[in-house]
């Protein structure tokens, strides 16, 4: 993040890039991409102004869109939004070289993703795939197997990456027992990540040839 940051300004910048890059046809009110990319509003205001200046976003006056809302006994409710919004210039010139870079230098598959999910549990396998790989066809972005999971700790990482490349993170989580048991049953969903392009970060299981 710190090269792109010197080349673009500022970290917030980077984050509504990526929010807008990963969701090309979503216009964005601001307090949502301010949520979506944890950053204080007026930061986000200053640079959704800059990019709008730029030609890389278009602002629109009459933005209509379904929010959800989490209510009381976490049930979640719709309702419709009305206002000023942002999205994304398909006809801007340097749209996909600047994807590209943006995207390929999002958070990569190594020891440092994986060290975000210290506290979650005792971890025994870790897998990466989907976006961490640029593989946007992949079920899942992210496989973590261990023991006493704390999936509140999970959920809440998993936030803070979004944050960051402006995607939804595709995840599973798994007790060991529950996964070994799925793995033994050639499981669909295990399939589909083990035998597909992924990296493993961590394997205590001895799940990965050697």
């Amino acid at each position: 993040m710190e090269t792109l940051t010197a080349l673009f300004g500022s970290e917030t910048k980077i984050k509504i890039l990526r929010l807008f890059l990963f969701n090309p046809t979503t216009p964005f009110f601001l307090k949502e991409a301010a949520s979506r990319t944890q950053s204080l509003p007026r930061q986000v205001k200053k640079e959704l102004n800059a990019l709008e200046k730029a030609s890389i976003l278009v602002k629109k006056r009459q933005i209509s869109k379904d929010i959800q809302k989490t209510g009381r006994a976490d049930k979640i409710t719709t309702r419709k939004i009305q206002g000023i919004g942002y999205i994304l210039n398909a006809k801007f010139p340097y749209l996909d070289p600047l994807k590209n870079l943006l995207t390929i230098t999002s958070l990569a598959a190594d020891e440092s993703l994986a060290k975000r999910f210290t506290n979650a549990g005792r971890i025994k396998l870790f897998i990466a795939s989907g976006v961490f790989i640029q593989n946007w066809d992949s079920r899942v972005d992210l496989l973590i197997v261990g023991d006493e999971l704390n999936l509140t700790k999970i959920e809440s990482v998993i936030k803070g990456i979004e944050a960051e490349i402006g995607k939804e993170i595709a995840y599973s989580a798994f007790e060991t027992q529950d996964f070994e048991y799925r793995f033994g049953i050639h499981d669909r969903l295990v399939r589909d990540i083990l035998d597909y392009p992924h990296v493993t970060l961590l394997d205590r299981l001895g799940i990965e040839p050697q």
